[in-house]
């Protein structure tokens, strides 16, 4: 069982997280959802499109200019709150690896801290024991925040993957944060290459029999570009065979774009699996 806020998601069944940046420099939307306005609109329709969560970020991933902790708490924080009264149902998630914004954000309304980095701020987990919410606990093979990796070299990526992730959560549980609102995540990209990145992808039932639910964060990203040779603006459907062929091995939540389109291949999976009809 996940659970998250007021959701709680059975064995097999799947959950969108939704991209919400407050960012000017975003890879993908390059600054659309910056301002406050639109991030609302763009978190009210991912929530009208199906998104079980929205997840709101306030600095880009990668590297650009440097945003204090306190401009991030600004961003992020007003969001989170009127997400929150627009939208009471929606579980929120708050993307950073810093503790005194996580607290911020929690305080907030925040359900989730989304760490992409490989716990660079061991006192994330506890801020989501203080708060009770869940945590995300991934992979980004020893980088620091907002670094890009250089050739990164594993013996066996998967196997580093899930000793880390794992590591990670048992970690955050002696914190006293809830093992009902861990997830795990590869970070495909974070601290990888495209090959590394596709074998995880190829492997994600090895990260499932862990026991903890996995999220895949894979939407528009480089190794999908890479692979199929195409920009940012052009790697939706790419994305989506990820997502599926991550589904299919058991990945339990997806973060996306595009959440109807998500849906949409959710569906279509579930119906293959269990061979029922999706009822079109």
């Amino acid at each position: 069982m996940l659970r998250l806020g007021g959701r709680e998601w059975e064995p097999g069944s799947f959950g969108i997280m939704a991209v919400v940046n407050r960012t000017p420099d975003s890879f993908y939307d390059r600054g659309a959802t910056y301002g406050f306005t639109e991030a609302l609109a763009a978190a009210g329709r991912a929530v009208e499109a199906g998104a079980d969560i929205v997840d709101i970020g306030g600095v880009r991933a990668g590297p650009g200019d440097d945003v204090s902790p306190g401009e991030e708490i600004r961003r992020v924080t007003g969001l989170i709150a009127a997400v929150r009264a627009h939208h009471p149902g929606v579980v929120i998630s708050v993307d950073t690896w810093r503790a005194e914004v996580a607290a911020e954000a929690a305080a907030a309304g925040a359900d989730l801290l989304n760490d992409a980095w490989g716990g660079a701020d061991p006192r994330l987990a506890e801020v989501a024991a203080a708060y009770g919410t869940g945590l995300v606990c991934a992979h980004a093979g020893g980088l620091a925040p907002r670094t890009r990796p250089h050739r990164p070299a594993y013996r066996d990526v998967t196997a580093a993957v899930i000793a880390q992730v794992t590591r990670e959560a048992d970690r955050a549980v002696r914190a006293g944060v809830r093992p009902d609102g861990i997830l795990i995540d590869p970070a495909h990209d974070f601290g990888k290459n495209t090959w590394q990145s596709l074998e995880l992808t190829r492997r994600t039932r090895e990260l499932v029999v862990t026991g903890w639910p996995v999220l895949v964060a894979a939407s528009n990203k480089d190794f999908v570009g890479e692979t199929l040779g195409l920009p940012v603006g052009e790697r939706a459907e790419g994305s989506l065979a990820v997502l599926a062929i991550s589904a299919w091995e058991g990945a339990r939540v997806f973060r996306v774009h595009d959440a109807a389109a998500a849906r949409e291949a959710l569906a279509a999976v579930a119906a293959l699996r269990s061979g029922r009809s999706a009822g079109r």
